[in-house]
């Protein structure tokens, strides 16, 4: 049988709600929703871009926690409460995966806290 793990981040919101950053479950490693919180010190920035990048890189280091990268995410969701947020942050997000060209989906909703402007999932393949 295959060996899930879980991966924490570091986030209050993973404790007080009951989730894990991301899981490995097998050869796939699917990474929760994470929004521009810099969860070491639980701030955020008022810039949608600025969250954009702090998305990335705490899915970045769940990904390298998992053993994996950006070169192996198969599936992108952005989930933005103002649909006209969304290209301002297309230069950051096609940094990380214009080289990998994930299926991707942008949605337009309402996200936990107000604060927050942007939330990204992915759904990666662990390499070999």
């Amino acid at each position: 049988m295959a060996e899930r793990r879980t991966i924490l981040s570091g986030s209050t919101f993973e404790e007080r709600i009951g989730y894990a950053r991301a899981v490995v479950d097998g050869g796939r490693v699917y990474v929760s929703g994470t929004t521009g919180f810099d969860y070491s010190a639980m701030t955020i920035s008022d810039d949608v871009v600025e969250q954009a990048a702090q998305c990335l890189r705490t899915i970045e280091a769940a990904l390298a926690e998992a053993g994996c990268t950006f070169a192996d995410v198969v599936r992108v969701r952005y989930l933005l409460p103002v649909r006209e947020d969304f290209e301002p942050c297309w230069p950051v997000l096609r940094k990380a995966f214009a080289d990998v060209r994930p299926a991707a989906t942008m949605l337009q909703c309402g996200l936990a806290d107000p604060r927050m402007k942007i939330e990204i999932e992915v759904d990666a393949h662990l390499p070999g």
